[in-house]
C-alpha cells in the first residue's frame, strides 16, 4: 500500500514539473494591469437611470426593467413596497402598470387573489437600470419587443 502511494506521489510530482510554466504575462483579466496587492482605487458608484415610459425589451417574454429608483423599496417576507403602486387596488390611482396576471397564478395554474409566493420577490426578475459602462463589448441586438404590439 505504501509503495502505491509513493509511486502515485512521485508520478504526480513529475507531471507537475513536466508541464509548461504559466507566466504572469500570459494571464489577462477585466481589471487590466492593476496589481492586486497595490492599494485599491475608490469604487465609482454608477447611478440608477430612470425612464418615464420604461425601457424596451429585447425578447418577448423578458420581464420589464424597472424604470425608477428602488433604493428605498423594501421586499421582505412581510413587506413588499412595490405593491403600494403596482397592486390591483392601487395601480390606476398611482398611474403605474399593474402586476402581470401571471403573477396571480399558482404553479398548478389556479388563479389566486394575492400575488403568488413564487412571484413575490420582484427584483429576482425585474431589475433597475444603471449608467455603468459594460465590462466586455457586446453586439447583441434584441427583437425590440414592444408590449401590446
Amino acid at each position: 500500500m505504501k509503495k502505491i502511494l509513493i509511486i502515485a506521489i512521485t508520478t504526480f510530482g513529475m507531471m507537475l514539473t513536466a508541464s509548461p510554466a504559466i507566466s504572469a504575462e500570459s494571464i489577462s483579466s477585466l481589471r487590466g494591469d492593476h496589481d492586486l496587492n497595490a492599494g485599491a482605487n475608490k469604487a465609482i458608484k454608477s447611478k440608477q437611470t430612470t425612464q418615464k415610459d420604461g425601457f424596451g425589451r429585447s425578447y418577448k417574454q423578458q420581464p420589464p426593467m424597472i424604470p425608477h429608483k428602488i433604493d428605498k423599496d423594501k421586499i421582505t417576507l412581510k413587506t413588499n413596497t412595490c405593491m403600494k403602486c403596482h397592486s390591483k387596488a392601487t395601480y390606476k390611482k398611482e398611474k403605474a402598470p399593474m402586476v402581470g396576471k401571471s403573477h396571480f397564478m399558482s404553479r398548478d395554474g389556479k388563479e389566486l387573489k394575492k400575488v403568488s409566493s413564487r412571484r413575490y420577490f420582484c427584483n429576482q426578475c425585474h431589475a433597475p437600470q444603471n449608467s455603468a459602462k459594460p465590462l466586455v463589448g457586446n453586439n447583441f441586438v434584441g427583437t425590440k419587443y414592444v408590449p401590446g404590439k
